[in-house]
């Protein structure tokens, strides 16, 4: 899993039935190298978009042969026995209300260098049966809460935030909520040259600016009702002057405002928030988030890897492609009826 904040690959082994039963085993990261990261940077908008992204997708693909190679190396792997790869590719461009949605990067010779069947491209068959094609991962989230107190909230930051509602009776919403982190990582890059604000440090010092995260909030997507989602790009929220400081404790704000505002689309208020991303690392946005939600934790509490339950996602997602079962369904997405997603590449013929 490459997501929308550009850091790196994400590779996680898991061992499923692609329904309830789900072991995983250790998970790495990888990091993007800086000239592609700056190439895939450059295709998040038409301005900026090359015209050829062939050598891109080729470079792309080849980056993520090496990182399972890497993570084989590391834990004694033979890739032989590895049953399907889940290769999600790295989202350039989401607008499922023009129909489309874009992830670059080549199946197929994923398969032919990895020698095994690779499952890819997850999102385009539910933006055609109407979904918004995000968010993929609330099945994977249900199978893992299996036991778990209902209802209950598993609040996603990465880029883009997402959330699923849990509830009885294998009940379930999921949507995104509004930005995530991408919005303070680009304020803290392009004023410091830093990647993020580490712990929410620099947030943690600042003051919001109240009028611009009211103006924020009345974005008509927070009021629509789900299911609804995001481009990286979507839902700028970009304080035009003050400190380096205080421009990152009003993007924070309005991360955890954007939260709230999910709370009115749920049948019923969580007793419990489990948070996953990158974003459960922001000291600042974890505190600030208890004090608006109530009961909020990091995922690890409940034994999961939040820094790898989107590459596990996509893993379990490859199983049900395999299975011919859902990978997602109208409360997840808004897809007119469960759809099964994701492109199937075979092995090579030896």
């Amino acid at each position: 899993m490459s997501g929308t904040s550009l850091d790196g690959i994400d590779v996680a082994l898991i061992e499923t039935d692609g329904e309830g039963a789900t072991r995983a085993g250790p998970a790495i990261t990888v990091p993007y190298e800086r000239r592609l990261r700056e190439a895939l940077r450059a295709c998040l908008t038409p301005a900026t978009r090359p015209s050829d992204l062939g050598p891109i997708v080729k470079d792309l693909t080849r980056t993520h042969a090496a990182a399972i190679k890497v993570y084989c190396d590391k834990y004694s792997v033979n890739i032989y026995e590895i049953d399907v790869i889940g290769f999600h590719g790295q989202t350039i461009e989401h607008r499922p209300d023009l129909g489309r949605t874009w992830q670059i990067g080549d199946g197929a010779l994923l398969a032919s260098n990895m020698g095994r069947p690779v499952v890819s491209d997850f999102r385009s068959a539910d933006v055609a049966a109407g979904g918004q094609g995000a968010p993929l991962v609330p099945l994977y989230h249900q199978a893992l809460a299996s036991g778990l107190e209902k209802p209950l909230a598993v609040l996603n930051i990465g880029g883009v935030a997402n959330v699923t509602w849990l509830g009885h009776d294998d009940a379930i919403l999921a949507f995104d909520t509004g930005p995530g982190n991408a919005p303070l990582d680009d304020w803290v890059l392009a004023s410091t040259g830093a990647p993020f604000d580490r712990n929410g440090e620099l947030a943690s010092l600042g003051r919001p600016d109240r009028a611009l995260v009211d103006r924020f909030l009345a974005h008509p997507f927070f009021a629509r009702r789900p299911p609804k989602s995001l481009d990286r790009q979507d839902l700028p929220i970009r304080p035009a002057e003050g400190s380096l400081s205080d421009g990152a404790a009003t993007i924070l704000e309005g991360i955890a405002q954007s939260v709230v505002a999910a709370l009115p689309h749920f049948p019923e208020r969580p007793r419990r928030w489990l948070i996953t991303g990158g974003g459960r690392r922001n000291l600042a946005l974890m505190a600030r988030l208890a004090q608006l939600l109530g009961r909020v934790e990091a995922v690890e509490s409940v034994g999961w890897q939040g820094d790898f339950l989107e590459a596990q996602a996509f893993a379990y997602l490859a199983v049900r492609r395999l299975r011919g079962l859902p990978t997602s369904v109208p409360e997840t997405t808004g897809c007119r009826s469960p759809t099964v997603g994701g492109t199937f590449w075979p092995a090579p013929s030896p």
